[in-house]
């Protein structure tokens, strides 16, 4: 395969629009899938849509699947990746080896025939989707048959053998958010988690109420009464706050009211739905933290709201990786019984 720059470990010489900028930003990448001596070709099976990605296509599709289909293979087809033009987003997927590039032989620990999750977004991986065979409309998940590129510097995993494919790819598309709430609750802190009964929520309660220890105090936030019932009767959370975080002022109110005033050392935002920066911030105490995982988050709207309400605290960008992210949070099915009994349900 010829390109018009030399193959680069980042991709970079399969960006066709704009130049010069890396495949995450670029609006249309080359999908062409005959690989370079630095690329993986991979066999794709399912692609995991980002919850913020899914939710807004499906908003689009008015529910409707075959639409969703539709709106999921026009994007790949316009863009040579899957990523979604209102929400930037993308997702991940699973798949096999096909064909790894020269360059790469031997100095990778993955051979053809591997099954694997790229942990690396959707939205800057060469993909081509030749039949959509079925939508899992509560999953967020798309069954496929196509092919991805995997470059050089793509993060992987390999697929365990006592963890089913599916619930292996719906943990590995929010490992980063389990890690890197491992990295930000300290012992005794109180910690609200907005969305903490969707999938990235739930492992987020789990890790944090494990870190916060006895003296700590774990919140989850819904605005439904079944995430709700849900988290109570998982028992991570010490108190469960039915409230829609679109509404800051509630929200604030809500969480005052549970911590007697004291407000939160940490927020961690999982949240698949836009304008919740406010709510996030009056929820926390005057110099904590914020965690923004959500894909849904605007920064602009954080910054700008948090000055304005006169809040110095610290604000995080939800990176999606954070070092041994997947062993950790695939971890976590392994130590958790009820954990593991939940996502069984959920998305196998």
């Amino acid at each position: 395969m010829t390109f018009t720059t030399p193959s680069s470990p980042y991709g970079i010489h399969r960006v066709i629009e704009p130049q010069g900028v890396l495949p995450q930003g670029a609006w249309k990448i080359d999908n062409t899938m005959e690989i370079t001596d630095n690329e993986i070709l991979i066999d794709v099976s399912a692609l995991n849509i980002d919850a913020a990605s899914f939710t807004q296509i499906k908003q689009e599709a008015n529910g409707d699947e075959a639409k969703v289909a539709e709106i999921v293979k026009g994007i790949v087809e316009k863009r040579g990746k899957h990523h979604n033009p209102v929400t930037g987003s993308g997702g991940m997927l699973i798949g096999t080896i096909l064909e790894i590039g020269s360059s790469l032989a031997g100095k990778i620990d993955l051979k053809v025939g591997d099954k694997i999750a790229t942990l690396v977004s959707l939205s800057l991986t060469p993909l081509r989707i030749d039949e959509i065979v079925k939508i899992h409309m509560q999953k967020d998940q798309v069954d496929i048959k196509g092919k991805a590129i995997l470059f050089e510097t793509g993060l992987y995993a390999k697929l365990p053998d006592d963890i089913d494919e599916k619930m292996a790819l719906a943990i590995l598309d929010v490992a980063g958010a389990p890690a890197q709430t491992a990295r930000l609750v300290k012992e005794g802190d109180t910690v609200v988690v907005i969305g903490g009964g969707g999938k990235s929520g739930t492992l987020c309660v789990y890790e944090a109420k494990k870190r916060a220890g006895k003296n700590g105090c774990v919140i989850g936030v819904s605005p439904f009464e079944k995430d709700c019932k849900r988290m109570q009767e998982l028992g991570w959370a010490d108190h469960t706050l039915q409230v829609d975080a679109t509404n800051a002022l509630a929200l604030m109110e809500a969480v005052s009211k549970v911590t007697n005033g004291a407000m939160a050392d940490l927020v961690i935002n999982c949240v698949n739905i836009q304008n919740t920066e406010m709510g996030s911030i009056l929820s926390t105490k005057q110099h904590g933290k914020i965690y923004f995982f959500s894909m849904a988050t605007s920064f602009t709207a954080a910054a700008l709201g948090a000055e304005g309400v006169g809040k110095d605290v610290e604000m995080i960008v939800g990176n999606g990786y954070a070092t041994g992210h997947a062993e950790h949070s695939l971890a976590l099915l392994r130590e958790s019984e009820k954990l593991r009994q939940l996502f069984t349900e959920l998305y196998v």
